[in-house]
């Protein structure tokens, strides 16, 4: 789950910074980064508080994770309107269910927010799928309501846990497998209709899956997600490869960069030579204070002995 976030936040940190640092993407490629901090966005903020939840109680309690996000809410981290909007309102004291339902003409938000923050929580329930989906759904609800929002959390927290799951077992899915099992747990739905696309799509260019798939920039979970798993699927053994792809698209790279991240991470880890890069690490600006804290502590449900893989079609 930590190695998780780690892949989360440095994926978010360089695809918001990458537009501003004069670096090309052979540059990247090359390793010629900018020097740090590179600041991360509300896509690590709000990852931050999700994993923070499952250290101190092993599960998400809506209410509970409602008020955090709330108190945590950081203006000056990129949040979206509408996210911004719920949330100060949860802030001032409406209940998430209105704050979150009355969103878009009461539809409730399917935008990629969801998705963003969950693929930790995911790595957590390695080899549990359904209860990573449920979780996941739990999660997404307090700021996303509509079906698709939900959907592309479930989605990017049954990647992550398939990839730390195959990472526990020493196995390595192809891609076809890996697409494959995450549709396994997904309902029908525009966001799962996607995600086959993305499997039809495997050993294509980078440039057709995201033309095709979309690349974040309607910042939707349908327009989002499909990809994402697309590159996970197919860098799921070399993090700076699924990194530079997303960033090399376009669209919305921090969040594109943060959910492939965090998928890749569960299981590349941050200390193989193809994981999340050290120097990239350190450029990272560092997490926030308070979840250092929560971190130090003795954590919640870990060390739980997982035995499942999934059969794969």
């Amino acid at each position: 789950m930590l190695d998780s976030l780690d892949g989360l936040s440095v994926g978010d940190a360089l695809g918001a910074e990458f537009p501003v640092m004069r670096r090309s993407i052979p540059d990247i490629r090359a390793g010629d980064r900018p020097p740090g901090p590179w600041a991360w966005t509300d896509d690590t903020e709000m990852a931050c508080t999700l994993v923070a939840e499952l250290l101190r109680h092993g599960t998400i309690d809506q209410d509970r994770i409602a008020k955090a996000f709330a108190e945590r809410f950081s203006p000056h981290r990129d949040y979206g309107f509408m996210a911004a909007d719920t949330l100060r309102r949860i802030g001032n004291g409406v209940h998430w269910r209105q704050a979150a339902g009355t969103a878009f003409d009461n539809r409730g938000s399917y935008g990629n927010g969801a998705a963003m923050r969950v693929a930790p929580l995911g790595a957590f329930h390695a080899g549990e799928p359904e209860r990573a989906v449920a979780e996941a759904i739990r999660s997404a609800q307090v700021t996303h309501m509509h079906p698709e929002g939900t959907a592309g959390a479930a989605a990017v927290a049954l990647a992550a846990c398939v990839a730390a799951h195959a990472r526990l077992r020493g196995f390595r899915p192809s891609p076809q497998e890996f697409i494959a099992t995450v549709l396994d747990g997904l309902e029908p739905g525009e966001t799962t209709h996607g995600i086959h696309r993305a499997r039809d799509l495997l050993g294509a260019s980078a440039e057709q899956a995201a033309n095709e798939l979309g690349n974040g920039s309607l910042v939707t979970a349908q327009n989002t997600v499909p990809f994402t798993i697309w590159v996970a699927a197919t860098h799921l053994t070399d993090y700076s490869a699924a990194i530079v792809t997303c960033i090399a698209v376009g669209g919305d790279i921090d969040t594109t960069s943060a959910i492939a991240g965090g998928i890749v991470a569960a299981y590349t880890g941050t200390v193989r030579s193809t994981g999340v890069p050290q120097t990239w690490l350190t450029a990272r600006e560092p997490l926030p204070d308070w979840f250092h804290q929560i971190r130090l502590r003795k954590p919640a449900g870990l060390g739980r002995v997982r035995r499942w893989f999934p059969s794969t079609k």
